[in-house]
């Protein structure tokens, strides 16, 4: 899978660290050969929730029959 700058993800696994949760969508905006990425994820209001830098096997691209959806974001 080569996933590139701006690509838009969706995250594999849970991160409750960051307060993500597998299914959460972010852009790719940086990338760091062989295997890294960083990915920003937003609120719906646009403010940034998490800046991670991921492996890639820890997202995939959003796939033509992938349903976006909402969810709150847990309190801290």
């Amino acid at each position: 899978m080569t996933i590139k700058l701006l690509d838009t993800v969706v995250l594999t696994k849970d991160m409750p660290e960051h307060r993500l949760k597998q299914g959460d969508v972010g852009a790719v905006v940086e990338v760091y050969p062989p295997d890294g990425i960083e990915v920003e994820f937003v609120t719906g209001s646009g403010r940034t929730q998490a800046l991670i830098t991921l492996k890639d096997d820890e997202v995939r691209p959003v796939g033509a029959a992938d349903m976006l959806a909402v969810r709150k974001v847990d309190a801290a």
